[in-house]
């Protein structure tokens, strides 16, 4: 499962996404409770345009591994894109409790926090 793993990630980062997003599913069927199967494909499916399949995916993760700061992380991304900025910065201060010097939570919070300011103009 690491080699095919290694395999999706390196597909995923040429671009080649629904090749790595096939690999990502096999990874998930062969060991649904493996939380970084899970993980690679949330991630690919952000990249995709997915982004509730993205979050459902995300969801499966922290039910396998609930300090997962990466998958966190990418909970974040996806609500900002989305817009749902609160939700974005609870993500973020989830990762902060976690891994507290991580650097997309002390840089995004604050960016968060003022486009929510300016939506409220």
């Amino acid at each position: 499962l690491t080699q095919s793993l290694a395999k999706g990630s390196d597909l995923m980062s040429k671009g080649e996404l629904e090749t790595a997003y096939k690999i990502f599913s096999t990874i998930i069927e062969s060991d649904s409770a493996w939380a970084e199967g899970w993980n690679k494909r949330a991630t690919v499916l952000f990249l995709m345009g997915r982004y509730q399949d993205s979050l459902k995916d995300i969801d499966e993760v922290l039910e396998r591994e609930n300090r997962h700061f990466g998958a966190l992380s990418g909970q974040g991304l996806v609500h900002t894109a989305l817009n749902n900025y609160e939700k974005a910065i609870k993500s973020y201060q989830a990762v902060q409790k976690i891994y507290p010097s991580i650097r997309a939570a002390k840089v995004m919070i604050p960016q968060l926090k003022k486009l929510i300011k300016d939506q409220s103009i």
